[in-house]
């Protein structure tokens, strides 16, 4: 491997974590990391005092163009958006922001909004540093960061206390539904709990956001007997985006992966991701 190269590989993880916060799926990740290796060698004997920065520069500017093609193609995306889940452990970084509901949430942001939170809250670049990152001065990038900041504020997901509380609310919802335990289900769920279905026109899902206790219990119930919860089908939990969810697959392919949004009490939101393209890298 040439010394180009291998400073680029060094830097390949972060730029991978930065996109894919940024984009929400694996496979644009991937994609915006690969061009930005190739202006990498582009740039040949170009003095490059700080790689990592010069890196970072690209790939956030590369997603901001990819982010204003997706917005165009998720307005017409059928049914709920969520992001593509991937396999987290301890060596991933924060859980909070690597989760599904973190990153439904940025999704309500501005791409400029996005870009300046991420970049100065997530991974500690300073104001300055951003305003060169995004080309704009300083002052419009702490502007942009009080706004995403305010906004988030407001709706901010709730997260157990630790992943053993969010692993017994999971793993409780689950046996009630395999029990056909209504009113155990409707306990677990907050009043004003949100089911949110991502199947992208591929397979049948719900193309509306669910609402409430009640008739999340009877969506689940419901789910439990059709053929793709046959008693065949492999269920296992793994650690999805930062914290436990359940992976359900059929012949080794997942069908389903369902993450949850709990204080550790009550269960707030679900993010039942089905769209097989965004399952084929499980």
């Amino acid at each position: 491997m040439s010394s180009s190269a291998a400073v680029f590989e060094s830097h390949r993880r972060h730029l991978l974590a930065v996109a894919y916060r940024m984009l929400g799926s694996v496979a644009e990740a991937e994609d915006v990391v690969q061009e930005a290796y190739l202006r990498w060698q582009g740039a040949g004997d170009a003095k490059i005092v700080t790689p990592r920065a010069w890196l970072t520069t690209v790939v956030t500017r590369l997603c901001l163009d990819q982010l204003k093609a997706a917005r165009r193609t998720r307005e017409t995306y059928v049914g709920p958006w969520l992001p593509e889940p991937i396999y987290t452990d301890a060596s991933s970084g924060d859980a909070e922001t690597l989760s599904l509901a973190f990153l439904v949430l940025l999704e309500s942001l501005s791409a400029a909004e996005r870009a300046a939170y991420l970049l100065h809250e997530v991974f500690d670049y300073s104001h300055a540093e951003v305003a060169q990152m995004l080309d704009k001065d300083e002052a419009a990038c702490r502007q942009l960061c009080h706004r995403a900041r305010t906004h988030l504020a407001a709706r901010r997901p709730r997260f157990a206390a630790d992943k053993e509380q969010h692993l017994r609310l999971l793993g409780g919802f689950m046996q009630a539904v395999a029990a056909g335990d209504l009113a155990g289900l409707t306990g677990m769920l907050s009043a004003d709990a949100a089911s949110y279905s991502d199947g992208g026109g591929k397979v049948r899902a719900a193309l509306n956001v669910v609402r409430g206790a009640d008739p999340i219990a009877r969506l689940w119930l419901g789910l439990q007997r059709r053929p793709s919860f046959a008693d065949t089908a492999q269920r296992e939990v793994r650690e999805i985006n930062g914290w436990p969810a359940l992976v359900m697959r059929t012949g080794g392919q997942a069908q389903l992966v369902l993450g949850i949004e709990t204080d550790g009490d009550k269960i707030y939101a679900m993010h039942v991701i089905l769209n097989p393209d965004k399952l084929a890298r499980l």
